[in-house]
């Protein structure tokens, strides 16, 4: 018995601490949405999203530090951010009927997550960034 109690403790452990690897995680419902991430590129698309969706890309050797990304909402609100040195900070904030495209310098080498998060459900969207 006390075997499988100990067992099941550093199954659990093991658990939390893979788990507490992960920076920032996507949490999200979806329809009709498509998703590509590569190094340095990252795309989004969907007919209904609501929740939290993160890309990571890598900034190498090589890499400029700038971030191109183009954007559209038909519907919903929604904040775009990006953290390449440790500290989570909004890009651009959207609402309904919204299309930008736009750049940002000054991104450090090393892992860059952006992160998409609703305030509420959105429609009709389209995201795309690009690593320079």
């Amino acid at each position: 018995m006390k075997k499988h109690l100990l067992v099941l403790v550093i199954i659990v452990l093991s658990f939390f601490c893979f788990v507490g690897c992960v920076k920032y995680s996507s949490s999200y419902s979806a329809i009709a949405s498509v998703r590509t991430n590569t190094s340095d590129t990252a795309s989004y698309s969907f007919s209904s999203f609501k929740g939290r969706m993160v890309f990571k890309l890598k900034c190498k050797d090589g890499c400029s530090g700038q971030l191109s990304y183009s954007a559209k909402l038909d519907s919903g609100n929604l904040t775009v951010y990006v953290d390449h040195d440790g500290t989570k900070r909004e890009l651009v904030s959207l609402k309904s009927g919204d299309n930008i495209s736009s750049s940002v310098s000054g991104i450090s080498k090393g892992t860059v997550y952006i992160i998409i998060e609703t305030d509420g459900k959105c429609e009709e969207g389209s995201f795309r960034f690009d690593l320079n």
